[in-house]
């Protein structure tokens, strides 16, 4: 399979609510705007795109109808975590995760959208010897 794209949809009852928080906190801007989906762009990557469609519409399938995000861990890699923390931190978001270095390669916090998915803001970091042993020949830059 050759992939063109990739990008997460999260399921909602509040779609509106969801974007606005991504557009407002995480600089994504609407690309695509309707009562039931919202076609989210990073403004600041092209290639980084988020989906958000309310979880009842007939578009899902009955089996997962209704259903909410729940259980999702999205991870944006970026080159200043710091700015981004004082920003949300500034927002008045709770944080889940303070800004810290990780032994096994990450400076980053973690937060919640509106419908509890984690996201996860990171810049990889030179992992700890322990760490740097664990990664294949030629992953670690």
């Amino acid at each position: 399979m050759k992939t063109t794209s990739y990008y997460p949809v999260i399921m909602t009852d509040d779609v509106a609510g969801t974007a606005a928080f991504y557009t407002t906190h995480l600089r994504f801007a609407p690309l695509f705007e309707s009562d039931w989906y919202v076609h989210l762009q990073s403004s600041e990557d092209k290639r980084v795109n988020l989906g958000i469609v309310e979880a009842d519409h007939e578009t899902i399938p009955e089996p997962a109808r209704g259903r909410s995000a729940a259980g999702l861990l999205i991870n944006f890699e970026v080159k200043d975590p710091d700015a981004i923390y004082e920003r949300i931190q500034a927002a008045g978001l709770p944080i889940l995760r303070t800004l810290r270095d990780e032994p096994f390669g990450q400076r980053h916090f973690i937060i919640a959208d509106p419908n509890g998915v984690l996201i996860d803001v990171i810049k990889p970091i030179p992992p700890s010897e322990e760490f740097a042993a664990q990664y294949l020949e030629g992953a670690v830059g």
